[in-house]
């Protein structure tokens, strides 16, 4: 108790995706993981919803209420939303406490530019940081996946969140190659989008998207999901959903084959009327094939880049998927056939990059060489 009421006690990691915001408190872990969306009234700029409740309101707003995603492609689009979504999240985590003004570690994307980590920082500061540090996405994706970042051997994590996918060989507490591509799991979303409309002249919004990705998405014909995915998935159902069980015990279901096809609705562009449609996993496959081929391009080269001391060492401990991407079916087969590499999920993918933001707040001291890393060159790409 009497660390929760220090100033080190109120210190926070907050990893700003693009699709979800996590906020970890030292000594508390994760307290917070709500979706990066704001319901605005656009005639007087009021925010009326914050996180989970704003999700909902997605596609099904009346005129004068939008509601924004202030963060594209994994940095800030709308700094003025940002900036009171970030408010809104520290003061619900802080409570009563949110005079203190804490020291935030906030993660961003390894390629963002100088003007986009000022942009980063002056949010932050504005929305009630004491002092703002940073600290990119592959770090800290490492870091919450348990990889020896400080040690001299070589270790390759691939992070897919929403906005980007950061790819990024790490050793010694540095990077030493890394790459950011703008293609993950928003760019996925959009591929299915287009392919419904161009093959069945059917549209569906976003969220629909997501779903049939989730359901029947995958990137290789692999027909089961793996220990780690179905863990993983069972997770995130489970938030979504509210059910207390999901998929049973990974150990037991390792085997369960997921469904082949599913159901959707949405609006016929010929009739202007709403009209289902059943699609099934091939297909979805091949839509979501242009995203994954950039993905495992990303990762192939910054191979390329890496020195060969440490390209024996990959080989030797694999590569690390995490984020929310590394739960398409069949990506860790894909990237592992493609390259000839082991391919390893992540225990808690979709938690790695907040835990990692965390233990540099719970380590400030030690893990200090990792925050605030200048900018670098890096292979920046777009679908």
């Amino acid at each position: 108790m009497a660390q929760s009421k220090s100033f080190s006690g109120r210190d926070m990691g907050i990893d700003l995706g693009t699709a979800n915001t996590l906020v970890y408190v030292r000594g508390k872990g994760v307290v917070l993981n709500e979706p990066s969306v704001v319901a605005v009234n656009a005639d007087d700029g009021g925010v009326l919803s914050v996180g989970s409740e704003a999700k909902e309101t997605i596609g099904r707003t009346p005129s004068n209420i939008v509601a924004v995603r202030p963060l594209r492609d994994g940095v800030i689009a709308d700094f003025e939303i940002a900036e009171r979504m970030m408010r809104h999240f520290i003061k619900k985590v802080m409570g009563n406490r949110f005079f203190a003004r804490p020291r935030v570690v906030v993660c961003v994307p390894s390629g963002i530019t100088g003007v986009e980590r000022r942009a980063v920082i002056e949010a932050a500061s504005r929305a009630g940081a004491r002092q703002v540090h940073l600290v990119e996405e592959p770090m800290a994706a490492a870091i919450g996946a348990g990889l020896p970042v400080s040690e001299p051997t070589g270790c390759m994590v691939v992070d897919i969140g929403g906005g980007t996918t950061e790819v990024a060989v790490i050793s010694l507490g540095g990077i030493v190659t890394a790459r950011s591509v703008r293609t993950a799991g928003d760019a996925m979303d959009a591929a299915i989008i287009s392919y419904v409309k161009k093959e069945y002249s059917l549209a569906i919004g976003e969220r629909t998207a997501e779903e049939i990705k989730m359901n029947i998405g995958s990137a290789a014909p692999t027909g089961y999901w793996s220990a780690a995915g179905l863990a993983a998935l069972a997770k995130q159902l489970e938030k979504d959903t509210g059910l207390e069980e999901v998929g049973g015990d990974p150990e037991e279901t390792q085997g369960l084959k997921p469904p082949e096809r599913c159901t959707i609705r949405g609006r016929d562009q010929v009739s202007g009327l709403p009209k289902t449609r059943e699609l099934t996993a091939d297909e979805i496959r091949h839509a979501l094939s242009e995203p994954v081929d950039a993905i495992v391009m990303a990762v192939r080269q910054t191979l390329d880049e890496t020195p060969p001391e440490l390209s024996g060492d990959i080989m030797d401990r694999g590569i690390v998927l995490t984020g929310g991407g590394a739960l398409l079916r069949g990506l860790d087969v894909r990237l592992s056939k493609e390259l000839d590499i082991p391919v390893i999920i992540a225990d808690d993918p979709l938690d790695c990059v907040a835990v990692g933001t965390g233990r540099c707040v719970e380590d400030f001291a030690s893990l200090r060489t990792v925050l605030d890393a200048p900018n670098r060159a890096l292979g920046l790409g777009r679908l």
